[in-house]
This record gives C-alpha cells, sequence and structure tokens, in this order.
C-alpha cells in the first residue's frame, strides 16, 4: 500500500508546509495565551501562579499547568489540522499521513 505524502510531490509538500506550520504554531501560542488569560481571570483574580514564585500553592500551580497544557495542546492541534486543511485545498497535496498507522 502506498504511503500517503510519500514520493518526489510527497516531499515537496512537506517542504512548502514548513512556514505554514510555522506561522500556524506562533499563531496557536499566541491564541492559547489570550484563551488561558481570559479563562484564568475567570477562576482567579490574581495572575496565574508560577513555578518561579516561591510563595504559591501547589493546588493553584497544578491547576494552573493543567488548564494552560490542555488549552495550548487543543489550540495547536486545531491550527494545526485548520492548516493542513487549507494547505491541501490549495495545492491538492497533504502535507502528512492521511490515516494513523496501526500496527
Amino acid at each position: 500500500m502506498r504511503r500517503a505524502g510519500s514520493g518526489i510531490q510527497g516531499a515537496v509538500a512537506k517542504i512548502l508546509f514548513i512556514p505554514v506550520s510555522i506561522a500556524t504554531g506562533l499563531a496557536a501560542g499566541f491564541l492559547g495565551k489570550k484563551l488561558f488569560d481570559g479563562l484564568w481571570g475567570v477562576i482567579d483574580d490574581q495572575e496565574p501562579p508560577d513555578s518561579k514564585h516561591r510563595d504559591v500553592s501547589w493546588g493553584r500551580l497544578l491547576l494552573a499547568g493543567a488548564i494552560q497544557g490542555a488549552i495550548f495542546r487543543a489550540v495547536k492541534e486545531a491550527t494545526d489540522h485548520a492548516s493542513r486543511r487549507a494547505f491541501y485545498r490549495t495545492t491538492g497535496t497533504w502535507p502528512g499521513e492521511t490515516h494513523p498507522d496501526h500496527e
């Protein structure tokens, strides 16, 4: 079975997709930070705790980390997949695998 993204066309698509991937990654980071800051403002009036702060409770620190991690991962996956779909609609070549590998 021939895998998606193989051959010269797949190699060119991967190379052409690199700048798109970088740009959407930066946008995802910016959007994720805005979403986290907005959500944290609903949860707590104080700024989000940071591990560099000496006087921070473990509960607040871990809660903030879990929320931030979930938001960043979800935004990253959504923006990456959306950019791949847009790239495919534009070029006709999917920059990656079409199905997950099952062994």
